[in-house]
C-alpha cells in the first residue's frame, strides 16, 4: 500500500478527519503497518502503553480480565481506535486485544501520537469524545449489571 493510500485510511478515521493531509502523511510515514493473524494479541491487559492501533481492516474484542475469566467488553471495527488511554493517562494497558479476524492496523508510536495531540487541539476534543462516549456506555452496563444483581438477590 502506498503513502497516499494510508492517508486516505486515516482520513477516515473520525479522531483525523481534521488533520491536514501533510501531516496525516507524515503520520502515515513514521507509523508502522501491523498484520494479526485471528486470535493473535495486540496487547495484554497490564502491558506498558508504548503506541495505540487504528483499525484499518478486520476487528478485535477487547477483553478485560475478572474473576471468572476474560470478559468481552467491545468489538473494534475498522477506523477505531484503541491503546490511547494507556498513552494518555500514562498508565499500563486496561484491556487485551485480541485479533477475532484477521487484522490489518496502522501501529501509532507514543510520542507521535502526543505531537500530533499537541499540534491538534481539535484531535484532543475528537479523543475526549470517543473517551466520553465509552465511559457513558460502561456506566450503562454497570447500572444494568447492579439492576440485575440486585434482583438476583430478592
Amino acid at each position: 500500500m502506498q503513502l497516499k493510500d494510508e492517508v486516505e485510511l486515516l482520513r477516515r478515521v473520525p479522531l483525523f478527519s481534521n488533520v491536514a493531509p501533510a501531516k496525516l502523511k507524515l503520520l502515515a510515514f513514521t507509523s508502522d503497518r501491523v498484520n494479526f493473524d485471528q486470535g493473535q494479541t495486540l496487547f495484554k491487559q497490564g502491558d506498558p502503553g508504548d503506541a495505540a492501533y487504528v483499525v484499518l481492516s478486520g476487528s478485535a474484542d477487547v477483553l478485560v480480565n475478572s474473576q471468572s475469566g476474560e470478559i468481552k467488553v467491545a468489538t473494534l471495527e475498522p477506523n477505531s481506535i484503541v491503546g490511547e488511554i494507556a498513552i494518555l493517562c500514562d498508565v499500563s494497558r486496561t484491556a487485551t486485544v485480541k485479533a477475532n479476524a484477521p487484522l490489518e492496523t496502522l501501529r501509532i508510536r507514543k510520542d507521535h501520537f502526543l505531537r500530533l495531540l499537541a499540534e491538534f487541539p481539535e484531535m484532543a476534543v475528537e479523543i475526549m469524545r470517543v473517551l466520553a462516549d465509552r465511559l457513558s456506555h460502561t456506566t450503562a452496563e454497570l447500572s444494568e449489571a447492579r439492576s440485575d444483581l440486585r434482583r438476583k438477590a430478592n
